[in-house]
């Protein structure tokens, strides 16, 4: 009954979704392109009977990386396509994997769209990122027999207590997914309170701590950092949202007043907010250059605004510590792994509830240090360019958190084999 109003609810507002996707590409056009795809016309764009994985957005994307390139080192002629529901994951999707996956948008949770799309697709293995809980979706691959793994899953308590409130229809869907495996046990039991079997939970770790930085993308940055401040201290601040880049300007200005040749490189979370930056960053008299435009910072450069697409990991090589977005203003934060893959510090505001465990963890081990202003960001930056030695103990512990808690993709891998075809070991 629940689950044919939701369906219901989902045609109606349909000409409200058309709406939204054309006002939002006023700022990023992309938004109003591709519509055939998210009602699940895909024939030529995919290859059927091959693994599906979706991941919402970039932050997903990003964690799916070595997932997905393990999956083509170990099914290297099974084919992957990944989706994604945004123009910038599906930006990113292209910059990770190029032509070694393909990609489409995840139509809308409609069942004409997703059988159309299920059609074409025909995937013998459906991965979705973290949690993304389409009950439709799960409810046609279930009918269709085929296996639906949520990896990296979490569930906040407050999506949890959200969930709780559709009581038997929560339940139901629950045991229609094959596999969850959770980020953590906290995750894992909200899951189970939910409905969930404890034969279809297991706790794997986060995905987000394997990642590493590869010799290739460090000697990158080695380049990279000689050409732009050989003798300069850097800083960065990266995926933020409105109201954070005038925050971080801010502090930048009067931290110029100590380290005159300091040079800070702005990366704002969305696309559509790069002319944003730029203008704010022009408004409060800033020499600046902008990373798309390839030119090399002068000795007078204040500040470089990363406005490319999949370049962050190598802008946090260049840079001796980060601010990670999305935590000053209520975002719940982005992801501070990234970073701490570098061995650098890593500064966030007080919201970081999306990586709740992820912070606790680096903040118990001396490799987080958390700010609520520009005041509080201009005190620490100091100490951190100031003291060498200081800055190299939370970039070190920062990079053991990481260490340490590798291993998630191993098991992961290991508990989609009895669902994909033999491999030679």
């Amino acid at each position: 009954m629940l689950q044919s109003l939701y369906t219901a609810l989902l045609y109606l507002i349909q000409p409200l979704i058309w709406l939204r996707l054309w006002l939002r590409g006023r700022k990023a056009p992309a938004y109003r392109k591709r519509w055939a795809e998210r009602y699940g016309f895909c024939a030529g764009k995919v290859a059927p009977n091959g693994i599906l994985l979706h991941s919402v957005s970039v932050g997903e994307t990003l964690a799916a990386v070595p997932l997905v390139r393990a999956l083509r080192h170990r099914y290297p002629t099974l084919p992957i396509t990944v989706t994604t529901m945004t123009p910038t994951g599906s930006e990113r999707a292209h910059s990770a994997f190029g032509k070694d996956v393909h990609h489409v948008y995840l139509p809308y949770d409609l069942p004409g769209s997703l059988r159309r799309f299920l059609d074409t697709v025909n995937p013998r293995l459906v991965i979705i990122m973290e949690t993304e809980l389409w009950p439709n979706f799960i409810t046609t691959l279930h009918e269709r027999k085929i296996p639906l793994v949520i990896a990296n899953a979490r569930l906040s308590e407050r999506s949890a207590k959200g969930y709780g409130k559709l009581g038997k229809f929560m339940r139901q869907l629950l045991q229609r997914i094959t596999l969850i495996a959770a980020q953590n046990q906290e995750d894992g039991d909200r899951f189970i309170q939910l409905g969930l079997k404890r034969s279809q939970l297991t706790v794997t770790g986060s995905l987000k701590f394997d990642i590493s930085v590869t010799p290739e993308l460090a000697a990158r940055a080695v380049t990279l950092r000689r050409q732009w401040a050989p003798r300069r201290p850097v800083w960065i601040a990266t995926s933020t949202h409105e109201g954070e880049e005038d925050i971080i300007l801010r502090a930048h200005r009067q931290l110029l007043e100590t380290f005159p040749n300091l040079l800070l490189i702005l990366v704002p979370r969305h696309p559509e907010r790069f002319s944003t930056a730029r203008e704010l960053t022009q408004k409060l008299g800033f020499s600046f250059t902008q990373r798309s435009s390839n030119e090399i910072p002068s000795g007078s450069t204040q500040v470089v605004i990363g406005d490319t697409m999949g370049e962050l990991m190598l802008l946090y090589g260049i840079a001796d510590l980060a601010f990670v977005g999305g935590s000053l203003v209520e975002r719940g934060g982005h992801n501070p792994l990234e970073p701490a893959a570098h061995a650098i510090p890593v500064l966030m505001g007080p919201h970081t509830w999306n990586f709740k465990d992820i912070c606790a963890k680096l903040q118990q081990a001396e490799g987080l240090i958390t700010v609520a202003d520009a005041d509080a960001i201009v005190k620490e930056v100091s100490t951190l360019l100031t003291d060498e030695d200081y800055r190299l103990w939370y970039g070190r512990h920062a990079v053991d958190v990481l260490h340490q808690n590798q291993g998630a993709l191993h098991r992961l891998l290991e508990l989609l084999e009895p669902y994909l075809p033999q491999r030679n070991h």
